[in-house]
């Protein structure tokens, strides 16, 4: 994607935003103080940001992109809040970070782009704590669709169907 793209995205984002606040897809997810959170795939970074609110100065979170422009939107937006759990990496796969080391894991929109969504499930689940939560949206997949992808790579199962997004519990 090229820069001009992404800040078509980036707005398109801020009006979705002001539409259904990220805040009110966290809230579904039971993100606590303290919590290691990654946001593979952030893109400008709405999710990121209001998620490094919720874990607090004890918490974490990692923002993880292919776009060089979306680790640069979040890294400064992060700055620009004072905010100093944010992390941002830049690939479109392993992430580095060490395994069984976050509670929880955002996926939204990002899916259905994926050049190797396999190996990214994989490193997901690598990098997740037992029992750790997966939440994932995509709107450029059927609600079935999303399910069947995620349970057939049996590292992750159904946990509940959100108002916002689907919760899946590492296996």
């Amino acid at each position: 994607m090229g820069n001009v793209s992404f800040n078509m995205m980036s707005l398109m984002f801020k009006i979705r935003d002001l539409l259904s606040p990220p805040q009110k897809t966290l809230a579904e997810v039971g993100i606590r103080p303290g919590d290691y959170v990654l946001d593979y795939g952030c893109g400008p970074g709405s999710y990121t940001i209001a998620a490094a609110d919720l874990v607090g100065d004890s918490g974490k979170v990692y923002a993880v992109d292919i776009h060089l422009l979306a680790i640069e939107r979040v890294g400064g937006a992060a700055s620009k809040k004072n905010l100093k759990n944010v992390e941002t990496i830049l690939t479109d796969g392993p992430t580095d970070l060490e395994a069984e080391s976050i509670d929880v894991a955002l996926l939204y929109d990002t899916y259905h782009d994926l050049g190797d969504p396999s190996g990214v499930m994989k490193e997901l689940h690598r990098i997740m704590k037992p029992e750790s939560v997966l939440s994932f949206s995509d709107h450029h997949m059927k609600k079935e669709e999303i399910v069947t992808q995620v349970e057939e790579s049996g590292l992750f199962r159904l946990s509940k169907k959100g108002e916002r997004s689907f919760i899946f519990k590492r296996l």
